[in-house]
């Protein structure tokens, strides 16, 4: 097994050397490999992304021996979308040096379809995508989290009863974002709220137990044989090393990305808001298909809801920061109308997609609604942009068209489910007592 797992380490960091080796080697007067075509820059950061999707996958794994996994999964989450964070606060930067302008403006507005975007290609594509590929997967290896039913639109993913925490904090969070359009842009207010949430959202995840219910394989099962203080530095190592790989590595890929888009003819502000967004997701992605594969499809879907809530707290929250910081005193970071609706539709979006988990569960079925909504929204707003097709309204509208159907969804389904709202809600009431109070939060008969 150790040398099984130590060749395995070995293969997965083998894929970041080639990026890394013309990062650092750019930073010292020129890549040693020579200038890179677009498609050539594409797959060394992409190869790159993906070898160190896997070594975070095994750091946060290994990590649960330690602390509590919803910790763990947590840091996994937040440096699986740091490249995230890293784009959009370069829009905000920019937005607060040319404040006034045109350029100012524009970058504004980037920064905030940039972070919408990213927000819907997780719950539109992620969530979705996760969950029908492990109903679909289940043949291969049985997985405890898929339930057989009779009718296949009815089979469904089961998740953590105990993510009854981050389920409430990101109806907070969504309920907030509601009303950040009214202030005329993201305020301090905004960042105080949400950054707030997410710090007392952690404080009580550390709170928690070590669980050591989870039987690990292959490479986190080595590293856990480790002595503490190794194995702790081993997880410190993979986390860091991966992280950096990943920081460096998705800006050139989104930014390639964007260059082979716009000149197959694709808008930039289209490339902007969803290609981009989706090069520098996917690192989470091929985490959480990687935990899928290995049938713990239970983290898998921690890490997801875990990356919404942070990207919808901590990406909201910090870009007002990074704009006060750029134009050198404080300001809310401005957007225009459409942007406005691109918030409400994101917000609409997370409030259908929390309604359809307080019942602990995702099926077939609400996985696809929750596909082709996104789907189709995206391929009209395409079609509306290159012209392809003549409607009797305008983005905007189409935008909130599709914010009230969200809602309207999401309404029927908290009303039908509102038995299990009341249990999440009352589950998160016990677990903030035990972390206030240091107690166990007591086992219910239904738990």
């Amino acid at each position: 097994m150790r040398w099984r797992s130590l060749g395995t380490i070995g293969l997965a960091a083998s894929l970041t050397v080639p990026w890394m080796v013309v990062w650092l080697t750019s930073a010292y007067g020129g890549s040693v490999l020579g200038p890179l075509s677009t498609i050539g820059t594409v797959a060394a950061s992409g190869v790159s992304i993906l070898g160190a999707a896997f070594l975070l996958a095994w750091a946060a794994e290994t990590a649960e021996k330690d602390v509590p996994r919803a910790f763990a999964i947590a840091v996994l989450a937040v440096l699986a979308v740091a490249p995230e964070y890293a784009v959009d606060a370069l829009y905000a930067w920019n937005a607060g040096q040319f404040a006034g302008t045109e350029r100012g403006i524009e970058a504004g507005n980037l920064a905030v379809a940039n972070m919408t975007g990213a927000n819907r290609i997780l719950i539109g594509l992620g969530w979705s995508g996760i969950a029908l590929f492990t109903i679909f997967r289940r043949a291969a290896d049985a997985d405890p989290a898929v339930e057989d039913r009779r009718g296949f639109w009815t089979d469904a993913v089961t998740v953590d009863r105990d993510l009854s925490l981050e389920i409430v904090f990101l109806l907070l969070a969504t309920g907030w974002a509601f009303l950040v359009p009214f202030n005329g842009g993201i305020d301090i207010f905004d960042m105080a709220f949400l950054v707030g949430l997410y710090v007392v959202y952690i404080a009580i995840v550390l709170r928690g137990d070590v669980e050591h219910s989870d039987i690990h394989t292959g490479v986190p099962a080595y590293l856990q044989s480790f002595a503490r203080p190794l194995r702790i530095a081993s997880v410190v190592l993979l986390f860091v090393y991966s992280g950096l790989v990943i920081f460096v590595a998705v800006e050139p890929f989104a930014h390639g990305l964007e260059e082979l888009g716009t000149g197959a003819g694709i808008p930039a502000f289209f490339m902007i808001q969803w290609i981009a967004p989706l090069a520098s997701e996917s690192p989470e992605l091929i985490v959480v298909a990687y935990l899928v594969n290995k049938t713990r499809s239970t983290a898998g879907f921690n890490a997801l809801i875990s990356s919404k809530l942070n990207q919808w707290t901590l990406l909201i929250g910090t870009l007002v920061l990074v704009y006060s910081l750029a134009l050198g005193r404080y300001g809310a970071l401005p957007f225009d109308a459409k942007q406005m609706a691109e918030i409400w539709l994101t917000a609409a979006q997370s409030f259908f997609a929390i309604a359809i988990l307080i019942d602990f569960e995702i099926t077939v079925r609400e996985a696809i609604a929750l596909l082709v909504l996104f789907l189709s929204q995206v391929l009209l707003e395409f079609a509306m942009i290159r012209e392809l097709v003549t409607v009797p309204f305008s983005s905007y509208e189409m935008l909130l068209a599709y914010s009230a159907v969200y809602i309207l969804l999401g309404l029927a389904l908290f009303i039908h489910r509102r038995a299990e709202f009341r249990y999440v809600l009352e589950r998160t009431a016990g677990t903030v007592s035990s972390a206030v109070s240091g107690r166990e939060r007591p086992q219910r008969a239904d738990d």
